[in-house]
Protein backbone atom coordinates (compact mmCIF):
# COMPACT_ATOMS: atom_id res chain seq x y z
CA UNK A 1 0.00 0.00 0.00
CA UNK A 2 2.84 2.38 1.24
CA UNK A 3 4.25 1.65 -2.21
CA UNK A 4 1.58 2.25 -4.21
CA UNK A 5 0.57 5.55 -2.49
CA UNK A 6 4.02 6.71 -3.09
CA UNK A 7 4.82 6.05 -6.37
CA UNK A 8 1.22 7.89 -7.63
CA UNK A 9 1.45 10.81 -5.13
CA UNK A 10 5.58 11.60 -5.62
CA UNK A 11 6.16 11.70 -1.97
CA UNK A 12 7.78 9.44 0.59
CA UNK A 13 5.88 7.31 1.95
CA UNK A 14 6.07 6.39 5.64
CA UNK A 15 5.31 2.67 6.83
CA UNK A 16 5.51 1.57 10.58
CA UNK A 17 5.59 -1.89 11.63
CA UNK A 18 5.97 -3.92 14.83
CA UNK A 19 9.27 -6.03 16.09
CA UNK A 20 9.96 -8.87 14.42
CA UNK A 21 7.37 -10.37 12.12
CA UNK A 22 6.07 -6.76 11.84
CA UNK A 23 9.04 -6.29 9.51
CA UNK A 24 9.40 -10.10 7.84
CA UNK A 25 5.32 -10.18 7.10
CA UNK A 26 6.45 -6.79 5.12
CA UNK A 27 9.75 -8.19 3.38
CA UNK A 28 8.13 -8.83 -0.19
CA UNK A 29 6.42 -5.84 -0.54
CA UNK A 30 9.75 -4.42 1.21
CA UNK A 31 11.76 -6.08 -1.79
CA UNK A 32 9.65 -5.18 -4.63
CA UNK A 33 9.51 -1.21 -3.37
CA UNK A 34 13.18 -1.31 -2.99
CA UNK A 35 13.62 -3.31 -6.53
CA UNK A 36 11.87 -0.10 -8.10
CA UNK A 37 14.10 2.58 -6.52
CA UNK A 38 10.53 3.64 -4.22
CA UNK A 39 11.17 6.56 -1.81
CA UNK A 40 9.90 4.91 0.98
CA UNK A 41 10.66 4.86 4.73
CA UNK A 42 9.97 1.94 6.58
CA UNK A 43 9.88 2.35 10.52
CA UNK A 44 10.53 -0.82 12.28
CA UNK A 45 10.59 -1.40 15.76
CA UNK A 46 13.14 -3.72 17.02
CA UNK A 47 14.39 -5.06 20.39
CA UNK A 48 16.61 -3.44 22.97
CA UNK A 49 20.77 -4.28 22.45
CA UNK A 50 20.32 -6.20 25.92
CA UNK A 51 17.49 -8.90 24.41
CA UNK A 52 19.40 -11.11 22.91
CA UNK A 53 17.08 -13.95 23.89
CA UNK A 54 14.10 -11.93 22.76
CA UNK A 55 11.80 -14.24 20.07
CA UNK A 56 11.67 -11.13 18.32
CA UNK A 57 14.88 -10.42 17.90
CA UNK A 58 16.36 -11.02 13.90
CA UNK A 59 19.66 -9.72 12.01
CA UNK A 60 17.59 -6.54 10.63
CA UNK A 61 20.55 -5.11 8.94
CA UNK A 62 21.15 -8.50 7.04
CA UNK A 63 17.70 -9.51 6.20
CA UNK A 64 17.07 -5.99 5.36
CA UNK A 65 20.27 -5.63 2.99
CA UNK A 66 19.31 -9.25 0.90
CA UNK A 67 16.10 -7.38 -0.15
CA UNK A 68 17.99 -4.03 -1.95
CA UNK A 69 16.68 -1.91 0.79
CA UNK A 70 18.99 0.56 2.66
CA UNK A 71 19.21 -0.70 6.07
CA UNK A 72 19.47 1.93 8.53
CA UNK A 73 18.64 2.05 12.61
CA UNK A 74 19.03 4.77 15.45
CA UNK A 75 21.82 3.95 17.97
CA UNK A 76 21.30 6.35 20.78
CA UNK A 77 18.70 8.45 22.10
CA UNK A 78 21.69 11.44 21.98
CA UNK A 79 21.46 10.93 17.55
CA UNK A 80 17.95 9.58 17.17
CA UNK A 81 16.77 12.82 15.11
CA UNK A 82 19.75 13.05 13.27
CA UNK A 83 19.64 8.99 12.35
CA UNK A 84 15.93 9.61 11.37
CA UNK A 85 16.36 12.89 9.38
CA UNK A 86 19.03 10.89 7.36
CA UNK A 87 17.06 7.77 6.88
CA UNK A 88 14.09 9.90 5.67
CA UNK A 89 16.13 12.00 3.41
CA UNK A 90 18.21 9.25 1.43
CA UNK A 91 14.30 7.95 0.66
CA UNK A 92 12.95 10.98 -0.50
CA UNK A 93 16.40 12.63 -2.18
CA UNK A 94 18.37 9.34 -3.38
CA UNK A 95 14.87 7.65 -3.79
CA UNK A 96 15.32 4.75 -1.76
CA UNK A 97 14.00 2.26 0.03
CA UNK A 98 14.91 2.81 3.71
CA UNK A 99 14.30 0.31 6.85
CA UNK A 100 15.22 2.25 9.75
CA UNK A 101 15.28 0.11 12.99
CA UNK A 102 14.05 1.16 15.85
CA UNK A 103 15.04 -0.45 19.21
CA UNK A 104 13.16 -0.77 22.13
CA UNK A 105 15.34 1.01 24.52
CA UNK A 106 16.23 3.90 22.00
CA UNK A 107 12.46 4.69 22.05
CA UNK A 108 11.94 4.64 26.03
CA UNK A 109 14.75 7.37 26.39
CA UNK A 110 14.80 11.36 26.04
CA UNK A 111 16.04 12.34 23.06
CA UNK A 112 18.12 15.92 22.22
CA UNK A 113 18.01 18.12 19.72
CA UNK A 114 20.71 18.03 16.84
CA UNK A 115 22.89 21.03 17.04
CA UNK A 116 22.99 21.26 13.34
CA UNK A 117 19.95 22.65 12.22
CA UNK A 118 17.59 20.01 9.92
CA UNK A 119 17.06 21.76 7.13
CA UNK A 120 20.79 22.72 6.30
CA UNK A 121 21.66 18.37 6.64
CA UNK A 122 18.68 18.47 3.98
CA UNK A 123 19.89 21.31 1.72
CA UNK A 124 23.20 19.17 1.81
CA UNK A 125 21.87 16.05 1.24
CA UNK A 126 19.61 18.00 -1.65
CA UNK A 127 23.07 19.18 -3.33
CA UNK A 128 24.50 15.38 -2.87
CA UNK A 129 21.56 14.14 -4.41
CA UNK A 130 20.53 16.69 -7.54
CA UNK A 131 20.11 15.64 -10.52
CA UNK A 132 23.73 15.37 -12.63
CA UNK A 133 23.72 17.70 -15.80
CA UNK A 134 24.88 16.10 -19.19
CA UNK A 135 28.62 16.27 -20.20
CA UNK A 136 28.75 18.03 -23.27
CA UNK A 137 30.81 15.73 -25.22
CA UNK A 138 27.22 13.42 -24.36
CA UNK A 139 24.94 15.94 -25.50
CA UNK A 140 27.13 16.42 -28.84
CA UNK A 141 26.95 12.75 -29.49
CA UNK A 142 23.20 12.51 -28.49
CA UNK A 143 22.64 15.34 -31.21
CA UNK A 144 24.79 13.94 -34.03
CA UNK A 145 23.19 10.44 -33.58
CA UNK A 146 18.80 12.22 -33.40
CA UNK A 147 20.25 14.37 -36.51
CA UNK A 148 21.03 11.98 -38.61
CA UNK A 149 18.05 9.47 -37.39
CA UNK A 150 15.35 8.27 -40.44
CA UNK A 151 13.28 6.69 -37.54
CA UNK A 152 14.37 7.35 -33.90
CA UNK A 153 12.29 5.98 -31.11
CA UNK A 154 12.59 7.26 -27.32
CA UNK A 155 11.75 4.79 -25.15
CA UNK A 156 11.07 6.29 -21.33
CA UNK A 157 10.98 4.32 -18.16
CA UNK A 158 10.33 4.26 -14.66
CA UNK A 159 13.00 7.36 -14.45
CA UNK A 160 10.83 9.16 -17.00
CA UNK A 161 8.17 9.49 -14.92
CA UNK A 162 8.00 13.24 -14.44
CA UNK A 163 5.84 16.05 -16.10
CA UNK A 164 9.33 18.16 -16.57
CA UNK A 165 10.52 14.81 -17.96
CA UNK A 166 7.50 14.20 -20.47
CA UNK A 167 7.37 17.80 -21.93
CA UNK A 168 11.17 17.86 -22.30
CA UNK A 169 10.92 14.39 -23.66
CA UNK A 170 8.02 15.78 -26.36
CA UNK A 171 9.92 18.54 -27.49
CA UNK A 172 13.21 16.95 -28.53
CA UNK A 173 10.56 14.12 -30.38
CA UNK A 174 8.97 17.02 -32.02
CA UNK A 175 12.29 18.30 -33.07
CA UNK A 176 13.84 14.77 -34.63
CA UNK A 177 10.61 13.45 -35.38
CA UNK A 178 10.82 10.41 -32.75
CA UNK A 179 8.14 8.31 -31.84
CA UNK A 180 7.10 7.73 -27.94
CA UNK A 181 7.08 4.62 -26.26
CA UNK A 182 7.51 3.56 -22.52
CA UNK A 183 8.21 0.64 -20.82
CA UNK A 184 5.43 -1.06 -18.63
CA UNK A 185 5.98 0.48 -15.26
CA UNK A 186 5.97 3.92 -17.40
CA UNK A 187 2.54 3.22 -19.35
CA UNK A 188 0.50 6.31 -19.97
CA UNK A 189 3.39 8.90 -19.62
CA UNK A 190 2.78 10.01 -23.61
CA UNK A 191 -0.70 9.40 -23.77
CA UNK A 192 -2.80 12.18 -25.87
CA UNK A 193 0.44 12.28 -27.92
CA UNK A 194 -0.71 11.05 -31.84
CA UNK A 195 2.98 9.47 -31.78
CA UNK A 196 2.32 7.66 -28.57
CA UNK A 197 2.99 3.86 -29.27
CA UNK A 198 2.10 2.90 -25.92
CA UNK A 199 4.11 0.34 -24.61
CA UNK A 200 7.52 -1.62 -25.35
CA UNK A 201 8.17 -5.53 -24.40
CA UNK A 202 5.82 -8.29 -24.54
CA UNK A 203 2.79 -6.24 -23.82
CA UNK A 204 3.77 -4.10 -27.17
CA UNK A 205 0.91 -4.27 -29.95
CA UNK A 206 1.97 -5.88 -33.58
CA UNK A 207 2.35 -2.03 -34.72
CA UNK A 208 3.82 -0.85 -31.76
CA UNK A 209 6.52 -3.93 -32.08
CA UNK A 210 6.87 -3.41 -35.70
CA UNK A 211 7.70 0.09 -35.58
CA UNK A 212 10.27 0.24 -32.47
CA UNK A 213 12.09 -2.95 -34.05
CA UNK A 214 12.44 -1.02 -37.39
CA UNK A 215 14.15 2.11 -35.64
CA UNK A 216 17.42 3.28 -37.09
CA UNK A 217 17.88 5.27 -33.05
CA UNK A 218 16.59 4.01 -30.16
CA UNK A 219 16.98 6.71 -26.95
CA UNK A 220 16.14 4.74 -23.55
CA UNK A 221 15.62 7.77 -21.06
CA UNK A 222 15.30 5.79 -17.28
CA UNK A 223 14.72 2.50 -18.38
CA UNK A 224 17.01 -0.30 -18.29
CA UNK A 225 16.35 -1.69 -21.47
CA UNK A 226 15.69 -5.09 -19.40
CA UNK A 227 14.59 -8.46 -20.98
CA UNK A 228 11.08 -7.54 -20.86
CA UNK A 229 11.04 -4.41 -22.03
CA UNK A 230 12.71 -5.27 -25.10
CA UNK A 231 11.29 -8.79 -25.58
CA UNK A 232 14.99 -10.64 -24.80
CA UNK A 233 16.21 -7.94 -27.23
CA UNK A 234 14.64 -9.33 -30.35
CA UNK A 235 12.73 -5.51 -30.70
CA UNK A 236 15.85 -3.94 -31.06
CA UNK A 237 17.33 -4.22 -34.60
CA UNK A 238 20.95 -5.42 -35.70
CA UNK A 239 21.05 -2.33 -37.19
CA UNK A 240 20.08 -0.38 -34.42
CA UNK A 241 22.08 2.13 -32.46
CA UNK A 242 21.03 2.40 -28.83
CA UNK A 243 21.53 5.24 -26.53
CA UNK A 244 20.94 5.12 -22.97
CA UNK A 245 20.45 8.41 -20.84
CA UNK A 246 20.19 7.59 -16.88
CA UNK A 247 21.33 9.04 -13.76
CA UNK A 248 22.17 6.00 -12.37
CA UNK A 249 25.60 4.70 -13.85
CA UNK A 250 25.12 1.13 -12.98
CA UNK A 251 22.30 1.03 -15.23
CA UNK A 252 23.96 1.71 -18.16
CA UNK A 253 24.32 -1.02 -20.33
CA UNK A 254 23.37 -3.56 -17.28
CA UNK A 255 21.41 -5.55 -19.18
CA UNK A 256 22.83 -4.81 -23.11
CA UNK A 257 25.24 -3.21 -24.42
CA UNK A 258 24.53 0.60 -25.67
CA UNK A 259 26.53 2.56 -28.50
CA UNK A 260 26.30 5.69 -25.92
CA UNK A 261 25.99 5.94 -22.50
CA UNK A 262 24.77 9.44 -20.79
CA UNK A 263 25.05 9.53 -17.18
CA UNK A 264 22.76 12.57 -16.35
CA UNK A 265 19.29 13.42 -15.60
CA UNK A 266 16.62 12.81 -18.36
CA UNK A 267 15.45 16.42 -18.60
CA UNK A 268 18.28 17.82 -18.64
CA UNK A 269 19.81 16.34 -21.35
CA UNK A 270 16.62 15.71 -23.14
CA UNK A 271 16.48 19.99 -23.42
CA UNK A 272 20.58 20.18 -23.78
CA UNK A 273 19.78 18.26 -27.15
CA UNK A 274 16.49 20.15 -27.99
CA UNK A 275 18.87 23.14 -27.75
CA UNK A 276 21.48 21.97 -29.96
CA UNK A 277 19.54 20.41 -32.33
CA UNK A 278 17.31 23.91 -32.48
CA UNK A 279 20.32 26.44 -32.60
CA UNK A 280 22.16 23.67 -35.91
CA UNK A 281 21.52 24.72 -39.59
CA UNK A 282 19.31 21.69 -40.50
CA UNK A 283 20.41 22.19 -44.34
CA UNK A 284 23.43 21.36 -42.98
CA UNK A 285 22.61 18.58 -40.40
CA UNK A 286 20.34 16.88 -42.59
CA UNK A 287 19.55 17.02 -46.12
CA UNK A 288 16.50 15.29 -46.92
CA UNK A 289 16.00 11.74 -47.11
CA UNK A 290 15.55 9.64 -50.32
CA UNK A 291 11.42 9.87 -49.60
CA UNK A 292 11.76 13.55 -49.73
CA UNK A 293 10.88 13.86 -46.54
CA UNK A 294 12.56 17.12 -44.49
CA UNK A 295 15.17 16.93 -41.74
CA UNK A 296 13.44 16.87 -37.97
CA UNK A 297 10.15 14.79 -39.40
CA UNK A 298 12.41 11.80 -38.51
CA UNK A 299 9.75 8.70 -38.43
CA UNK A 300 6.40 10.71 -38.48
CA UNK A 301 4.08 11.31 -41.82
CA UNK A 302 0.44 11.71 -42.26
CA UNK A 303 0.39 8.36 -43.22
CA UNK A 304 1.85 6.89 -40.13
CA UNK A 305 -0.25 9.07 -37.93
CA UNK A 306 -3.66 7.70 -38.81
CA UNK A 307 -1.89 4.15 -38.76
CA UNK A 308 -1.31 4.91 -34.87
CA UNK A 309 -4.61 6.19 -34.54
CA UNK A 310 -6.08 3.16 -36.03
CA UNK A 311 -3.97 0.00 -35.13
CA UNK A 312 -1.51 0.88 -32.28
CA UNK A 313 -4.39 -0.31 -29.64
CA UNK A 314 -4.70 -3.70 -28.61
CA UNK A 315 -8.56 -3.42 -28.65
CA UNK A 316 -7.86 -2.91 -32.67
CA UNK A 317 -6.30 -6.06 -33.45
CA UNK A 318 -8.43 -8.70 -34.78
CA UNK A 319 -8.80 -11.92 -32.61
CA UNK A 320 -11.54 -15.20 -32.34
CA UNK A 321 -13.44 -14.70 -29.34
CA UNK A 322 -12.84 -18.08 -26.86
CA UNK A 323 -16.23 -17.53 -25.00
CA UNK A 324 -18.46 -20.63 -24.19
CA UNK A 325 -21.07 -19.29 -22.88
CA UNK A 326 -19.52 -20.72 -19.70
CA UNK A 327 -16.22 -18.83 -19.55
CA UNK A 328 -15.74 -14.89 -21.26
CA UNK A 329 -12.41 -14.27 -23.28
CA UNK A 330 -10.58 -12.05 -21.32
CA UNK A 331 -9.84 -9.95 -24.11
CA UNK A 332 -13.49 -9.64 -24.43
CA UNK A 333 -13.92 -8.60 -20.78
CA UNK A 334 -11.28 -6.27 -20.52
CA UNK A 335 -12.55 -4.05 -23.84
CA UNK A 336 -16.09 -3.96 -22.00
CA UNK A 337 -14.60 -3.19 -18.90
CA UNK A 338 -12.80 -0.44 -21.08
CA UNK A 339 -15.58 1.10 -22.26
CA UNK A 340 -18.02 1.15 -19.15
CA UNK A 341 -15.66 2.91 -16.75
CA UNK A 342 -14.79 6.28 -16.11
CA UNK A 343 -11.91 7.54 -17.97
CA UNK A 344 -10.19 9.02 -14.95
CA UNK A 345 -9.04 5.79 -13.65
CA UNK A 346 -5.98 3.92 -11.82
CA UNK A 347 -5.33 0.63 -12.96
CA UNK A 348 -3.28 -1.36 -10.42
CA UNK A 349 -2.34 -4.67 -11.50
CA UNK A 350 -0.76 -7.85 -9.79
CA UNK A 351 1.61 -10.66 -11.37
CA UNK A 352 0.25 -13.49 -12.77
CA UNK A 353 -1.11 -15.19 -16.52
CA UNK A 354 -3.47 -12.76 -16.42
CA UNK A 355 -1.40 -9.57 -16.42
CA UNK A 356 -1.54 -8.65 -19.44
CA UNK A 357 -4.72 -8.29 -20.57
CA UNK A 358 -5.66 -5.19 -18.41
CA UNK A 359 -2.13 -3.83 -19.13
CA UNK A 360 -2.81 -3.74 -22.71
CA UNK A 361 -6.61 -3.54 -22.90
CA UNK A 362 -7.27 -1.06 -19.96
CA UNK A 363 -6.47 2.96 -21.10
CA UNK A 364 -5.11 4.73 -18.82
CA UNK A 365 -5.16 8.78 -18.70
CA UNK A 366 -1.42 9.53 -18.13
CA UNK A 367 1.22 7.70 -15.95
CA UNK A 368 -0.97 8.27 -12.57
CA UNK A 369 -3.31 6.06 -13.76
CA UNK A 370 -1.10 3.19 -13.70
CA UNK A 371 0.31 1.10 -10.72
CA UNK A 372 2.79 -1.91 -11.98
CA UNK A 373 4.39 -3.28 -9.17
CA UNK A 374 6.05 -6.23 -10.99
CA UNK A 375 9.95 -5.54 -10.39
CA UNK A 376 9.74 -8.56 -7.95
CA UNK A 377 6.82 -10.17 -9.50
CA UNK A 378 5.40 -11.45 -6.71
CA UNK A 379 2.09 -12.80 -6.99
CA UNK A 380 -0.36 -11.16 -4.24
CA UNK A 381 0.47 -6.83 -4.11
CA UNK A 382 -1.87 -6.14 -6.35
CA UNK A 383 -5.29 -5.74 -3.94
CA UNK A 384 -2.80 -3.72 -1.48
CA UNK A 385 -1.42 -1.65 -4.42
CA UNK A 386 -5.55 -1.24 -5.82
CA UNK A 387 -5.94 0.35 -1.42
CA UNK A 388 -2.52 2.32 -1.81
CA UNK A 389 -3.21 3.93 -5.13
CA UNK A 390 -6.89 4.48 -4.39
CA UNK A 391 -5.74 6.31 -1.05
CA UNK A 392 -3.04 8.54 -3.16
CA UNK A 393 -5.97 9.18 -5.88
CA UNK A 394 -9.04 9.48 -4.37
CA UNK A 395 -10.38 11.99 -6.77
CA UNK A 396 -10.11 8.51 -9.88
CA UNK A 397 -11.84 5.31 -9.77
CA UNK A 398 -9.08 2.48 -8.44
CA UNK A 399 -9.30 -0.85 -10.49
CA UNK A 400 -7.25 -3.66 -9.37
CA UNK A 401 -6.63 -6.31 -11.66
CA UNK A 402 -5.99 -9.74 -10.11
CA UNK A 403 -5.46 -13.13 -10.60
CA UNK A 404 -7.58 -16.20 -8.26
CA UNK A 405 -3.98 -16.94 -7.08
CA UNK A 406 -3.32 -13.44 -6.39
CA UNK A 407 -6.72 -12.41 -5.20
CA UNK A 408 -7.15 -15.38 -2.51
CA UNK A 409 -3.33 -14.56 -1.00
CA UNK A 410 -4.45 -10.98 -0.62
CA UNK A 411 -8.03 -11.34 0.64
CA UNK A 412 -7.71 -10.21 4.12
CA UNK A 413 -7.16 -6.47 2.42
CA UNK A 414 -10.77 -6.86 1.10
CA UNK A 415 -11.96 -6.26 4.79
CA UNK A 416 -9.44 -2.80 4.77
CA UNK A 417 -11.62 -1.65 1.13
CA UNK A 418 -14.79 -2.47 2.85
CA UNK A 419 -13.56 -0.75 6.29
CA UNK A 420 -12.39 2.08 4.53
CA UNK A 421 -15.45 2.36 1.88
CA UNK A 422 -12.97 2.35 -0.79
CA UNK A 423 -15.54 2.78 -4.10
CA UNK A 424 -13.00 0.02 -6.03
CA UNK A 425 -13.49 -2.13 -8.82
CA UNK A 426 -11.81 -5.17 -8.42
CA UNK A 427 -11.56 -7.87 -11.10
CA UNK A 428 -10.53 -11.21 -10.70
CA UNK A 429 -9.16 -13.16 -13.90
CA UNK A 430 -10.37 -16.31 -12.84
CA UNK A 431 -9.25 -19.13 -14.66
CA UNK A 432 -8.79 -21.82 -11.68
CA UNK A 433 -5.31 -22.10 -11.78
CA UNK A 434 -2.07 -20.63 -11.12
CA UNK A 435 -2.38 -19.94 -14.81
CA UNK A 436 1.75 -19.27 -15.42
CA UNK A 437 2.54 -22.54 -14.01
CA UNK A 438 0.04 -24.15 -16.32
CA UNK A 439 1.34 -22.76 -19.06
CA UNK A 440 4.91 -23.25 -18.18
CA UNK A 441 5.14 -26.90 -17.31
CA UNK A 442 2.05 -28.13 -19.29
CA UNK A 443 3.85 -28.32 -22.49
CA UNK A 444 6.45 -30.60 -21.05
CA UNK A 445 3.45 -33.20 -20.60
CA UNK A 446 4.20 -32.72 -16.44
CA UNK A 447 1.38 -33.02 -13.74
CA UNK A 448 -0.55 -29.94 -13.32
CA UNK A 449 -2.61 -31.08 -10.20
CA UNK A 450 -0.64 -28.77 -7.76
CA UNK A 451 -1.45 -25.55 -9.86
CA UNK A 452 -4.82 -26.54 -11.04
CA UNK A 453 -8.33 -26.06 -8.65
CA UNK A 454 -11.83 -26.68 -8.71
CA UNK A 455 -14.45 -23.83 -9.23
CA UNK A 456 -14.66 -21.86 -6.12
CA UNK A 457 -17.72 -18.93 -5.66
CA UNK A 458 -15.05 -16.07 -5.36
CA UNK A 459 -18.33 -13.49 -5.48
CA UNK A 460 -19.50 -15.21 -2.44
CA UNK A 461 -16.70 -15.13 -0.69
CA UNK A 462 -16.09 -11.36 -1.65
CA UNK A 463 -20.01 -10.88 -0.41
CA UNK A 464 -18.43 -11.99 3.07
CA UNK A 465 -16.33 -9.78 3.49
CA UNK A 466 -18.86 -7.00 2.54
CA UNK A 467 -18.45 -6.02 -0.88
CA UNK A 468 -20.85 -6.19 -3.75
CA UNK A 469 -20.13 -9.05 -6.11
CA UNK A 470 -20.81 -10.40 -9.12
CA UNK A 471 -19.83 -13.53 -11.36
CA UNK A 472 -19.73 -13.09 -15.21
CA UNK A 473 -19.47 -15.74 -17.51
CA UNK A 474 -20.41 -13.43 -20.50
CA UNK A 475 -20.01 -9.67 -21.48
CA UNK A 476 -24.34 -9.55 -20.72
CA UNK A 477 -23.43 -10.46 -17.08
CA UNK A 478 -21.53 -7.08 -16.81
CA UNK A 479 -24.56 -5.04 -16.16
CA UNK A 480 -24.37 -4.87 -12.51
CA UNK A 481 -21.10 -3.71 -12.59
CA UNK A 482 -22.74 -0.66 -15.17
CA UNK A 483 -24.98 -0.04 -11.85
CA UNK A 484 -22.56 -0.03 -9.18
CA UNK A 485 -20.86 2.37 -11.23
CA UNK A 486 -23.67 4.56 -11.64
CA UNK A 487 -24.89 4.16 -7.40
CA UNK A 488 -23.88 5.61 -4.49
CA UNK A 489 -20.01 3.31 -4.73
CA UNK A 490 -19.71 3.42 -1.06
CA UNK A 491 -18.26 -0.30 -1.09
CA UNK A 492 -15.83 -2.39 -3.53
CA UNK A 493 -17.55 -4.35 -6.17
CA UNK A 494 -15.54 -7.82 -7.04
CA UNK A 495 -16.28 -9.17 -10.45
CA UNK A 496 -15.58 -12.95 -10.47
CA UNK A 497 -14.52 -13.54 -13.91
CA UNK A 498 -14.43 -16.81 -14.99
CA UNK A 499 -12.38 -16.76 -17.90
CA UNK A 500 -11.33 -19.28 -20.90
CA UNK A 501 -7.84 -21.09 -20.50
CA UNK A 502 -6.99 -22.96 -23.74
CA UNK A 503 -3.91 -21.42 -24.21
CA UNK A 504 -1.44 -19.41 -22.76
CA UNK A 505 -0.79 -16.10 -22.62
CA UNK A 506 1.32 -14.77 -25.73
CA UNK A 507 3.05 -12.62 -23.73
CA UNK A 508 4.60 -15.37 -21.11
CA UNK A 509 4.64 -18.14 -23.87
CA UNK A 510 7.27 -15.59 -25.52
CA UNK A 511 9.18 -15.36 -22.08
CA UNK A 512 8.96 -18.81 -21.58
CA UNK A 513 10.77 -19.78 -24.86
CA UNK A 514 13.11 -16.35 -24.46
CA UNK A 515 14.77 -18.47 -21.05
Amino acid sequence: MADAWSRLTGRPALLSLHQGPGLTNALTGITEAAKSRTPLLVLAADVSASAIRSNFKIDVASIVGGTGAVAASLHSAGFAVDDTVRAYLTAREERRTVVLALPLDVQAAQCTWPATPIARTAESFAQRARPAAPAERDVQALGTALAGAARPVFLAGRGARHPEARAALERLADECGALLVTSAAAKGLFRGSPWDLDISGGFASPLAAELITGADVLVAWGCSLGMWTTRHGSLIGPQTTVAQVDCDADAIGAHRRVHLGVVADVTQTALAVTSLLATEPREQARPAGPDGRMPGTGYRSDELRERIAAQVRWRDVQYDDEGDGEHIDPRTLTIALDDMLPVRRVVAVDSGNFMGYPSMFLSVPDDSGFTFTQAYQSVGLGLASAIGSALARPDRLTVAALGDGGFLMGISELETAVRLALPMVIVVYDDEAYGAEVHHFGPEGLPLGTVTFPPADLAAVAAGFGCAAVTVRSAGDLEPVRNWLGGPRDRPIVIDAKVTARRGSWWLEEAFRGH
